[in-house]
């Protein structure tokens, strides 16, 4: 008799891929949702063990997690969710004004009014989820909306630097904070389902300037919050914006 296999028991089956593939997507899900927090360790045997599955598929996985910026690998130690610095935050931050303004440009002009049903469909899931209970469901669909848009611009490396950016950007954190403050909750994700909307409307009107505008806008709102929720110098921030302004303008005209 086959031994019993723990996800199974819990609902969590693996559907039948390449089983890299599966415990890839499982620990993804897991660490956008907030079940694993910066500085949590993932351990190669406790999770092989917890999966009902072989080491070597967890070993694959994980790499790719490090490879993706979502994980990190210490010497010696072994592998875990980042702790990012006020730098490193930063940098991403750059890095999305500047990928992802450039993806909603490309995507307006090639977007297909499915993709843009999909990322309308995507938005509201969210507006009823205002609640401390919907955070995690939240991180996913916001993380869901945005790669999604950058893949409607149809290229593939921007996708990938795109998602090495996110990945070292911490939405978890701005949920993680709107958790313990729950009075900013209502106001923040209300501004986010607006933000979003926009960006979708500019893309279904085939307006790459608008669209880009509507990106970046969301994005700066973002640097705010990284301000005001994990203390992350206005100065910085200021000088981020001064610095990355003359880029971001250069792809209007």
């Amino acid at each position: 008799m086959d031994p019993p296999n723990p996800m199974a028991e819990s609902g969590e089956t693996l559907r039948k891929r390449s089983l890299t593939d599966e415990v890839y997507d499982h620990l993804y899900r897991k660490i956008i949702a907030g079940k694993y927090s910066p500085g949590d360790w993932l351990r190669q045997e406790d999770i092989s063990t917890q999966l009902g599955v072989s080491q070597t598929p967890v070993r694959e996985a994980l790499d790719r997690l490090v490879a993706s910026g979502l994980a990190e690998r210490v010497p010696f130690r072994g592998v875990r969710v980042p702790a990012l610095e006020s730098n490193e935050i930063v940098d991403a931050f750059t890095m999305r004004l500047v990928l992802e303004s450039l993806a909603a440009r490309l995507a307006a002009i090639v977007i297909s009014p499915e993709e843009v049903q999909s990322l309308s469909m995507i938005i509201e899931k969210t507006a009823s989820l205002v609640s401390l209970e919907d955070m995690s469901t939240l991180r996913q669909l916001n993380k869901e909306f945005h790669t999604s848009m950058v893949e409607s611009a149809r290229n593939p490396l921007l996708t990938k630097l795109y998602e090495m950016a996110t990945n070292s950007f911490p939405d978890w954190m701005l949920y993680e904070y709107m958790f313990r403050h729950p009075e900013l909750m209502q106001s923040s994700l209300r501004r986010e389902y607006l933000e979003h909307q926009s960006i979708v409307d500019a893309l279904a009107c085939n307006d790459p300037e608008e669209a880009a505008a509507r990106v970046i806008q969301h994005i700066s709102n973002l640097g705010a919050e990284l301000e005001s929720y994990l203390n992350i110098s206005h100065e910085t921030i200021e000088e981020v914006m001064s610095r990355i302004t003359p880029v971001i303008s250069s792809q209007q005209n």
